[in-house]
């Protein structure tokens, strides 16, 4: 029997809501029923152009939305300039990282590790923690645990034990980066619809000039924001995996 492409992507949808949990979601489809109560979103990346890339989209309609979202560097990308000393890249960068915030219209902080040398220890758990404590974020973004970078992975794993020992509970999604080559074995268990804040996402990615923005997008998140879309049936979206999520009811996909 041949089945439709439109059945086919009814039926990722239903498999993906009976998994995923629909606080992310629900939180967009509250605005568009005028239901709007504004949270706290927080976003943990390894370098300036790793949240841009890897939900750029989502933030920018989160902070359309009318919530409060922050972007925070683990790094400045310090080692991310070919022929240009730390402190060099870490100025140039950090400006590119601060006009990239005010496309998306989040607030950037720099924690201040050393791109390319990172540092899983309780001295910067404790920095971490302290960071995201003072947002109260109601949901937190980083990158997805199993990462080729190694600095992705140390700004994942500080973010999971910042919210395994946080005493305000927030929702934790995981982000996916340059898919195949960076983030693998990513099965998403959230999707949200970009196409409203696709160039939008591109436009705060184009900031990162140093960075070879065409590059990057050559890297396969063009082709991510596209196959995500035919997943969820829409012309681009960008896909999560939630940490601490229930099985709801119903299958909200905004």
């Amino acid at each position: 029997m041949k089945v439709s492409s439109k059945s086919r992507r009814q039926f990722v949808k239903n498999a993906a809501g009976g998994l995923g949990l629909v606080s992310l979601p629900s939180i967009l489809q509250a605005q568009k029923l005028e239901r709007i109560e504004k949270k706290k979103i927080v976003c943990v990346g390894g370098h300036p152009d790793d949240p841009e890339s890897g939900c750029g989209g989502t933030l920018a309609r989160l902070a359309k939305s009318g919530h409060d979202v922050t972007i925070i560097y683990l790094t400045t990308g310090e080692a991310g300039i070919e022929g240009k000393s730390h402190a060099e890249s870490a100025d140039i960068r950090k400006q590119e990282a601060i006009k990239a915030c005010d496309v998306i219209k989040a607030k950037p902080v720099f924690a201040g590790q050393i791109d390319g040398d990172t540092i899983m220890d309780n001295a910067w758990l404790s920095k971490i923690q302290n960071l995201v404590s003072i947002e109260k974020p109601d949901i937190v973004f980083t990158h997805w645990p199993i990462d080729s970078h190694k600095d992705h992975q140390i700004a994942s794993l500080l973010t999971i034990q910042t919210w395994m020992r946080s005493q305000q509970k927030f929702l934790l999604y995981f982000f996916e980066v340059c898919a195949g080559e960076q983030t693998m074995t990513f099965h998403p268990t959230d999707y949200i619809d970009i196409t409203d804040t696709q160039e939008q996402k591109r436009k705060a990615l184009y900031c990162h000039a140093s960075q070879d923005p065409p590059g990057i997008y050559a890297c396969g998140h063009a082709a991510m924001e596209e196959f995500r879309g035919r997943e969820l049936g829409v012309k681009a979206a960008e896909a999560f995996i939630c940490m601490n999520g229930k099985k709801q009811g119903g299958f909200n996909f905004f």
